[in-house]
């Protein structure tokens, strides 16, 4: 079972946007801050994306990349200020403890294993892997194919569970079952892309990946 993190596993999404705002604040003192509805949606691509969107949207000319090293400086300050576990997270990687699981995402890899440190889940995952920890990011499935391979399972044997398309995409390019959670930052963009199932709560996974619960009991 291989897990993206942001949207996910963990609701992020006001630690990013004060992120983001300071960083805009730096650049243009007195420019009003994006609400976090904003930011959120612009989650999902990795740090560069989500700049060159904010950039764009707040009309900042400015690279991204140029941007970068004071955004994660900012980030790193209040990295689990507000950060938590969605519902149902903890019990469920409890009730999976005979599977490998594992975290790839596109947030920086440092500070996604800061995250799952923090709120006491290092020893959930085999892996965790983030950007910068590999030739290439989701939805490139490098990264997916190399926790199969260290772990020695099959696509066959394994399942992409992210809340966004890019999280579908990346587990077919691997030839692996998709799992769409829709509680997550990017549910219209998951839903238009269909992953194989659904699921409208974390608690809801065991059922789903033993069979015991069909796909009409999870879908909305």
């Amino acid at each position: 079972m291989v897990f993206d993190l942001d949207g996910t596993l963990v609701d992020s999404a006001g630690d990013i946007a004060t992120a983001v705002n300071r960083t805009l604040a730096r650049l243009s003192p007195g420019l009003a801050p994006l609400p976090l509805p904003k930011v959120r949606s612009f989650v999902g691509d990795g740090a560069k994306l989500l700049l060159e969107r904010c950039l764009g949207e707040v009309g900042l000319d400015r690279e991204p990349e140029s941007v970068l090293p004071l955004f994660l400086e900012s980030y790193r300050g209040c990295l689990l200020d507000t950060t938590r576990l969605y519902p149902g997270v903890a019990e469920t990687l409890l009730r999976l403890a005979d599977r490998h699981l594992a975290v790839l995402t596109n947030k920086p890899g440092e500070m996604s294993r800061s995250i799952v440190e923090g709120l006491g889940l290092e020893d959930r995952f085999v892996r965790v892997y983030g950007g910068g920890d590999l030739p290439a990011r989701k939805p490139d499935p490098v990264g997916l194919l190399r926790i199969l391979e260290e772990v020695g399972v099959g696509p066959e044997q394994a399942a992409m569970v992210g809340d966004s398309a890019v999280d579908v995409r990346t587990g077919r390019a691997a030839g692996v079952c998709t799992i769409g959670v829709t509680y997550g930052f990017d549910t219209v963009r998951l839903l238009a892309e269909a992953p194989d199932r659904r699921i409208d709560d974390m608690r809801a996974l065991p059922e789903v990946l033993d069979g015991s619960q069909s796909p009409s009991d999870v879908l909305g």
